[in-house]
């Protein structure tokens, strides 16, 4: 690696991020069936039918992957909580075991000196809530508050920072507009209501916790730099509407109780009434904010309806997931977010990494953490107020739609006997991250 430990502040935080239905293995430990396991089982969702029923089996090997955490030297785990284990039905009685996976989780993290960095939801909706329309349906916010005082109830106390929801474009547009991820739905009024309801739970998972007397909470979204194809006015114009809906949507509800002009023309038909009431509990303060940034986007425009943009291929580099290799980006959104809507609150990276289909030896990792980590750098030599930085992935793991094809991991992971080898990137953060 081209940094070391001591290039940054003493007490920025390190660490390497995971969420709970791509490693646990929801089959066991009596959690109840996901939108994932029904989306997984529908013919042509996902890459040979593959799901997460077994993952890498952290829920019984975690040990074994905390010390891996622990002997690379990394100070947080990012990891999150399964609503479906907590409560199988969504609601109603919670599953003792899954409490219970829960606290041994945490208490192990502290015993090797990790800082528990909880996110509640990482895209695992209970089925008989999907039923119930998911995040269509407003009840969520209070059952999505009910599950945050379940769990946080029980390991609350221990935790470094919570934050409710992960990547909340994803759980709204790209799954319920796109229809890529679970529920898998392509219908402009479910992504409107889903956008809107995914930060009103948002909010309300916030003021629960505040409520049970915890701090440290925070919003962890999701950011793509777009931009234009060429230099045409419609090109401009197509990624400043791509740029609203992804990166300023959930950022501006969040700090300023409005959504963009270029968004409302599209979704304010379809949003639900009263939908501008709603802003104080989804602009309920909190703590710091979480940036995850992989990639940047070209985008063009079409005929047809509102937003009337597209992808289209560019000429970067791209990982093993097809996308552009874009470092500046990063710099880009921590310099923008904090101008334009958090200021002066502490900023983390919560994702970067790339999925590479070198098994191990992977250079190209070391290469785009590097770079990538440099724009941070860049950012707070600027002022930014970056306090951390979390890798996306410590496994490889189930990559939703993909499968297992794609490998994030900086550990790689044989689906066959769930052995784990530390990569080339491993080893390098490993002696980067040295004290």
């Amino acid at each position: 690696m081209d940094f070391k430990r001591s290039d940054f502040p003493e007490g920025f935080l390190w660490g390497a991020a995971t969420s709970s239905y791509q490693i646990e293995g929801h089959g066991f430990g009596n959690a109840g069936p996901t939108h994932w396991d029904s989306f997984a089982a529908t013919p042509g969702n996902v890459v040979r039918f593959e799901d997460g029923a077994r993952a890498c089996d952290h829920y019984h090997r975690f040990e074994d992957d905390l010390d891996l955490m622990q002997a690379a030297g990394f100070d947080a785990y990012r990891f999150s909580t399964s609503w479906a284990r907590v409560l199988p039905e969504g609601r109603g009685t919670p599953n003792p075991e899954g409490l219970d996976s829960y606290d041994r989780l945490t208490d192990a993290m502290l015993a090797r000196g990790l800082k528990p960095c909880a996110t509640l939801y990482h895209w695992e909706l209970p089925q008989a809530l999907a039923d119930l329309g998911g995040w269509r349906n407003r009840d969520i916010a209070g059952w999505f508050g009910d599950f945050t005082e379940v769990i946080m109830r029980r390991i609350g106390d221990r935790m470094h920072s919570v934050a409710p929801i992960n990547e909340p474009w994803c759980v709204a547009w790209l799954s319920h507009f796109y229809g890529h991820h679970a529920p898998g739905m392509r219908d402009i009024r479910a992504a409107a209501r889903a956008m809107h309801h995914v930060l009103l739970a948002h909010g309300t998972a916030i003021q629960r916790m505040r409520g049970l007397g915890m701090g440290n909470l925070g919003a962890v979204c999701n950011f793509e730099w777009a931009d234009p194809v060429d230099s045409t006015d419609a090109a401009r114009e197509a990624a400043l509407d791509y740029d609203a809906i992804y990166n300023r949507f959930f950022l501006g509800g969040m700090f300023h109780k409005a959504y963009p002009d270029r968004v409302l023309a599209g979704l304010e038909p379809h949003l639900p009434n009263g939908w501008q009431d709603d802003f104080n509990t989804i602009a309920t303060p909190v703590d710091w904010v979480g940036l995850n940034y992989y990639t940047r986007k070209l985008i063009g425009p079409t005929d047809g309806p509102w937003p009337a943009h597209e992808e289209v291929d560019g000429p970067l580099p791209k990982t093993q997931m097809g996308w552009e290799i874009y470092p500046d980006g990063l710099h880009h959104f921590l310099t923008r977010t904090a101008a334009d809507y958090t200021g002066d609150l502490p900023l983390y990276v919560t994702e970067n990494g790339m999925a590479s289909a070198v098994p191990l030896d992977d250079q190209d990792r070391i290469a785009y953490l590097d770079a990538h980590i440099a724009q941070a750098w860049r950012a707070m030599a600027e002022g930014v107020p970056l306090k951390g930085y979390f890798i996306w992935s410590l496994l490889d793991n189930y990559e939703w739609a993909l499968g297992y094809e794609k490998r994030f991991g900086l550990v790689h992971v044989d689906f066959d006997s769930l052995q784990r080898t530390p990569k080339a990137s491993y080893e390098a953060l490993k002696l980067a991250l040295s004290r």
